[in-house]
């Protein structure tokens, strides 16, 4: 299991696209990525290749890739058959340009207000000073009818969060609809990758998404590795994941208390804070930094120290007690149940994935499904059934015993092999794939490396980009008051999302 299976990639054309990725879907598979690739130097010759990525639950890759010209730079909208396809084009549409025909929303994903309708920041020849003096307005669709009024409420927030509007039409207290705009802070991840040595792409993964260091920057030197042929040894691939479940225990413990934060139970918020120090302080002892940046590198871990298996058992247990002490008071669930449910068959329709899809019945997870390494006994996938507040907090609950179970495991297994000498990562050129169950969910990169070891285009997909749009169906008949509840139930990442 060093390396993952390699894609089995289909040509497809204009007139194909729709049946090849149909078939795929029909086979139980999920679209994981859109990738589009500006091939050749601008002028007659120059066109798009788009790249869908398509995952299966025994470890199967497939890719689709179409060409276009870019003089003619439309595709068939695949919206009809998969919401996320829908998505994906109409992220194309705004940093490419690549227009999907017949889309049901047939306007740009990625636009700020002040972009140049004509200016789509991926292209080789996208003007770096654009006139940004121009000012759009951003339409929301109205919702009408007796008692019916708006609220909006950011995009700029009270608290240390980035931006995001949400428009709510509400009924007394009851939200008829949510809209939400995102996208205030495009920050040009993607293009800032091109040109760099594969090396130095790390550092850049960590801070796609500060709380993600691990899981984004493994999943680039994953696709890299794969892209290269590079071998990883097997200690290695376990300091890897045992990296991944501290990535997660941290996260799922501060939001622990700040779901119930959100239900008026401040005081389990603070021990949660507390327990989460204890965390960082430990992250650092592994790796040197709290978020756990530095240790992942082209062909290998690195840690500093063994884990505190003491400490990881203690805070998992105090954990616990907190969930149980928060779900045991009737305040709190009386707000934590039924409240904001995401039924199944919407979640899998959206493509929702990590504790939100398992919170839904739904068993996607990529340490079962995309395996870099044996986790063993000590890994279980944890779901609920209900959708609700509730079950994204047990899920959470869950999730962190397991957590603590594989790292005490991982670290004896660690333990017991010795260091081997890092692999070297060779020259050469390629494709790879990343894909990797971050705490959020999971998280895929695509990289291609051209001549010299020089990224010419990564491909990045969060696993809240997948997960955000149905925030706004769970909100469907919940009071106001308990938006705030649900949003940090669903934790989407603003930065993951708007790269």
């Amino acid at each position: 299991m060093s390396r993952l299976n390699a894609p089995e990639v289909l040509q497809a054309t204009r007139e194909t696209l729709a049946g090849t990725v149909a078939a795929q879907l029909a086979r139980g598979f999920r679209l994981a990525l859109v990738a589009a690739h500006e091939d050749g130097p601008v002028g007659p010759e120059a066109g798009f290749r788009i790249v869908y990525v398509l995952l299966g639950t025994a470890g199967e890759r497939v890719e689709v890739v179409v060409e276009i010209p870019r003089d003619d730079a439309w595709l068939p909208t695949l919206a009809g058959i998969s919401y996320p396809a829908g998505r994906f084009e109409r992220e194309m549409r705004g940093l490419y340009g690549i227009v999907p025909r017949d889309h049901p929303q047939p306007y740009r994903l990625v636009r700020h207000g002040h972009w140049p309708t004509s200016f789509h920041p991926m292209l080789s020849d996208a003007d770096p000073n654009p006139d940004f003096t121009a000012r759009a307005g951003f339409p929301f669709a109205e919702v009408t009818g007796k008692g019916v009024y708006e609220i909006p409420v950011g995009p700029v927030h009270a608290g240390l969060i980035e931006p995001g509007h949400f428009r709510f039409s509400v009924v007394g207290e009851t939200i008829v609809r949510m809209y939400q705009r995102l996208y205030f802070v495009h920050r040009g991840v993607e293009k800032l990758f091109q040109g760099r040595q594969v090396a130095d792409g790390i550092a850049l993964a960590e801070r796609i998404s500060g709380d993600t260091a691990v899981g984004h920057s493994l999943a680039y030197v994953m696709a890299v590795e794969d892209a290269l042929g590079v071998d990883v040894p097997e200690r290695d691939r376990l300091v890897r994941a045992l990296l991944l479940e501290c990535e997660r225990l941290y996260n799922h413990v501060n939001d622990l208390g700040a779901i119930v934060n959100d239900a008026g139970f401040g005081i389990v918020n603070q021990h949660a804070g507390r327990l989460r120090e204890s965390l960082l302080r430990h992250n650092a002892r592994l790796t040197g930094h709290r978020l756990l940046r530095g240790a992942i590198r082209l062909g290998g871990a690195d840690l500093l120290a063994a884990p505190d298996l003491d400490l990881i058992d203690g805070v998992a247990a105090e954990a616990a007690e907190l969930a149980a002490i928060s779900t045991g008071h009737p305040m709190v669930a009386n707000r934590l149940n039924t409240t904001a449910v995401l039924p199944a068959g919407q979640a899998r329709g959206f493509g929702v994935l990590g504790y939100v899809a398992r919170a839904s019945g739904i068993a996607v997870d990529a340490r079962a499904d995309q395996p870099f390494v044996d986790l063993g006994e000590a890994f279980r996938v944890v779901t609920a059934e209900t959708g609700d507040v509730r079950a994204r907090f047990d899920v959470r609950v869950g999730e962190i015993a397991v957590a603590a179970a594989l790292v005490a495991d991982l670290g004896a297994r660690i333990s017991a092999l010795e260091a081997t000498t890092a692999p070297t990562v060779p020259g050469g050129t390629g494709a790879g794939l990343g894909v990797v169950e971050a705490w959020r969910g999971t998280l895929v990169h695509r990289v291609e490396v051209g001549a010299g070891g020089v990224l010419t285009r990564v491909k990045v997909v969060d696993p809240s980009f997948h997960t955000w749009p149905a925030l706004g169906i769970a909100l469907a008949d919940t009071i106001v008051p308990d938006f705030p509840l649900a949003n940090k139930s669903f934790n989407c990442s603003y930065a993951g999302n708007d790269l």
